[in-house]
């Protein structure tokens, strides 16, 4: 007996040692969820993208109408029949929560029927504002599964070798049905849709190389991100959780409800944050893997797409793609699908291929030869540092032709490297990126668009068009409490054109009269301590031009036609935006939207921790959008830190309107309790910056109930 009881001890001690794949069910189907399994299976195999389901937010089993579209019907039509359906719906379910039970019309009668018997009034009453259209996916699944056939092998691999449950390998059909090039309106990219601030954990992520579109790369870096949630959730349901709303937040979430049960969390955790889609990730990930493993039944006999083999080569130089596409023999359009996390500048030659990239050539080219290919580019191919994009500000009397002469470019390639579709669309103050290798003469390197001022400051300052208080107070680094207390403004919202603001401390001599076609006034220098000559300060312009997705063949062809007007109220960072991004006095920057201390860290070539330390800063601290940060510059300069924080920012919006392009606006009256971050999310989100830039006079640190915000609502690009 104590043998057998010895030898118990030892067997349960190895089961706890198990590593997670061991586990008998590491994806356990809670018959609590049951109903949210089936309402995604329903989603991924019965109905396609031409219909969509009206059902309760909460209880997925009430479903009160499946809508069908003909190809024909635009997507404001079939969001007039949804609305329509779901306006319906609601006012039975008002009725019926008024206690009417008899003299029922075949509305109220269907609704009813939906709920179980005995439904309370109050129910009925939450039920009325909890409607919302799932939109069917059915044929988006199928030609997942065709796709799939590519990576499975390799991705399984991966998880089995992390130790990560292969069953979590169906994860892309829920996150991009498994397409490498998918873009999210809120900026996730690639297969596993990672977003920027999370994909730069694991991956290279910059205006040369953005390797979330590489599903090789993307694949390793989402196996580790799956055991990093694993190790602080401790539980495979959490962490396939996490994946969508965070560890930490998940970990909020256990501890709030003193349990680790998933079927428990998705039911009862309640926090501004664990919305729609987080309370329904997992369940969809057991739909998709249900749906994917059954695919005979539910989609027939299907081809699934063949893996492809290839060879992987690290460069040891920075060298131009043409140099590598030419040595290696390898046409321009399928050098660039073997390597899709390569972006549009070094495809068209603003940029160079990276040193220590990982390039894939095709499996027909051994390693040795890919090696002596590469081996064999000539000195004045070979670079040891990165190619620095260069940039010219569009002044009066300039044409695309006279600025191409004076820099010594062709306008095609002028063109080309701006998306401009119309040589005769530009107009003072725009900011051209310049082709190639060509050279700014210093006289005309200069940015007018709202630059920081310098010299004596002025009284009196006159509104222009696109000015907000915060952008004249950054322009002239003054308090905005102080502009405001000066001017007696109570809405620092409401200025306007031609207005003459005092400017406190300012000199009466000195009176600014700007006009949008002004030309430039000199300005004094200014004074750094940087020992190098003081390059023009280089100010993004992210307005929503056309540029092309950098994985598809069709990339290289002509650039997509240019988005007439994005719509009212937009504000182009050089339309008055442009001051928020200069560098303040005393090293200060105000954060603009995506950016992390992260990213100031990599810029400035310091740690993350150091500049929590100077900022006074804790670890769990978030970086507040629009508050100033102080760096430190002592391994970079100025100008280099503002370009890398330009490309960023212009790589985020190209790929961003790439894949989509805004259709209207609908103006919102802020509740208490909105943020920048829901306001970003809701029912059809949208980038935080585009947001912002809709409303550059609101400050979304100081959100107020009854105020008017203007969203912007956007559609996928159409290709043609």
């Amino acid at each position: 007996m104590p043998r057998l009881l010895s030898l118990l001890i030892i067997t349960v001690f190895m089961i706890g040692a198990v590593p997670q794949t061991g586990l008998a069910d590491p994806l356990p189907r809670p018959a609590g969820l049951e109903h949210q399994v089936q309402f995604w299976i329903r989603v991924y195999s019965e109905v396609d993208t031409k219909g969509g389901l009206i059902h309760d937010s909460r209880h997925l089993d009430v479903v009160y109408e499946v809508i069908h579209f003909s190809d024909k019907t635009s997507r404001r039509s079939r969001d007039r029949a949804t609305e329509t359906a779901k306006k319906k719906y609601a006012k039975a379910l008002r009725s019926l929560a008024k206690g009417k039970r008899t003299n029922l019309s075949l509305t109220e009668e269907h609704v009813l029927s939906l709920w179980p018997e005995g439904v309370t009034n109050s129910t009925l009453s939450k039920a009325s504002k909890r409607l919302r259209f799932q939109l069917g996916q059915a044929d988006k699944f199928k030609a997942g599964l065709v796709r799939s056939g590519a990576w499975k092998p390799y991705i399984r691999k991966v998880f089995t070798e992390q130790g990560v449950p292969v069953e979590i390998s169906a994860l892309p059909h829920v996150e991009s049905s498994f397409n490498p090039t998918a873009y999210s309106r809120v900026g996730a990219a690639g297969m596993w849709q990672f977003m920027r601030s999370t994909g730069g954990r694991y991956l290279q992520v910059d205006y040369a190389v953005d390797e979330r579109l590489d599903p090789y790369k993307s694949t390793d870096a989402a196996a580790q991100l799956l055991k990093d949630n694993y190790s602080v959730t401790k539980s495979w349901p959490l962490a396939i959780t996490a994946y969508n709303h965070g560890a930490t937040g998940m970990k909020r979430a256990v501890k709030k409800l003193g349990t680790s049960n998933i079927d428990t969390i998705v039911k009862k955790y309640e926090s501004r944050t664990f919305g729609f889609a987080s309370r329904n990730f997992y369940t969809e990930l057991l739909a998709a893997s249900h749906v994917d493993e059954n695919s005979m039944k539910y989609f027939g006999a299907l081809t699934l797409d063949k893996p492809v083999p290839f060879q992987s080569v690290q460069i040891k130089h920075y060298y131009p793609f043409a140099a590598l596409q030419g040595v290696l023999g390898i046409p321009s359009a399928k050098l660039q699908r073997y390597n899709p996390s390569l972006r549009n500048p070094v495809l068209t030659g603003q940029k160079h291929v990276p040193r220590n990239f990982v390039l894939h050539v095709p499996g027909g080219i051994t390693h040795t030869a890919a090696v002596s290919a590469i081996s064999g580019i000539s000195d004045n191919q070979r670079y040891s540092k990165q190619h620095r994009d260069k940039y010219y500000t569009v002044e009066r009397g300039d044409t695309l032709s006279t600025i191409a002469k004076k820099l010594r470019v062709r306008q095609s390639d002028l063109l080309a490297a701006n998306n401009l579709r119309n040589r005769n669309f530009i107009r003072v103050g725009q900011v051209l990126r310049l082709p190639g290798f060509a050279q700014v003469p210093k006289k005309t390197s200069r940015i007018a668009s709202a630059p920081a001022h310098t010299g004596p400051l002025p009284k009196t300052y006159k509104v222009r068009r696109g000015d907000t208080v915060s952008s004249i107070a950054g322009r002239f680094d003054i308090a905005v409490s102080e502009l405001l207390k000066t001017n007696r403004l109570r809405n620092k919202n409401r200025i306007y054109v031609g207005q003459v603001l005092t400017l406190p401390g300012g000199r009466s001599q000195a009176v600014i009269v700007a006009a949008a076609a002004a030309k430039p006034v000199a300005k004094a220098p200014v004074k750094t301590p940087v020992k190098a000559p003081v390059k023009a300060r280089v100010q993004p312009v992210l307005v929503p031009a056309p540029a092309t997705l950098p994985i598809t063949v069709a990339a290289m062809g002509p650039p997509l036609p240019p988005v007439a007007s994005p719509a009212p109220g937009f504000r182009s960072l050089h339309e008055g935006g442009g001051a928020r991004f200069t560098i303040l006095k005393n090293d200060q920057v105000r954060v603009e939207a995506e950016e992390t201390i992260g990213h100031y860290a990599d810029w400035l070539q310091v740690s993350a921790s150091s500049l929590r330390r100077l900022n006074r800063m804790k670890y769990s601290t978030p970086l507040p959008i629009g508050k100033r940060f102080t760096l430190n510059f002592s391994n970079v300069s100025r100008e280099d830190f503002e370009q890398l924080r330009l490309e960023f920012h212009r790589s985020m919006q190209e790929d961003f309107f790439a894949a989509y392009e805004v259709e209207s606006t609908r103006d919102h009256r802020l509740e208490r309790g909105d943020t920048l971050w829901s306001l970003a999310r809701q029912d059809d989100p949208i980038p935080m910056w585009l947001l912002i830039q809709y409303n550059p006079e609101v400050d979304f640190n100081a959100l107020h109930p009854g105020t008017v915000v203007m969203i912007p609502r956007v559609q996928p690009r159409r290709q043609s």
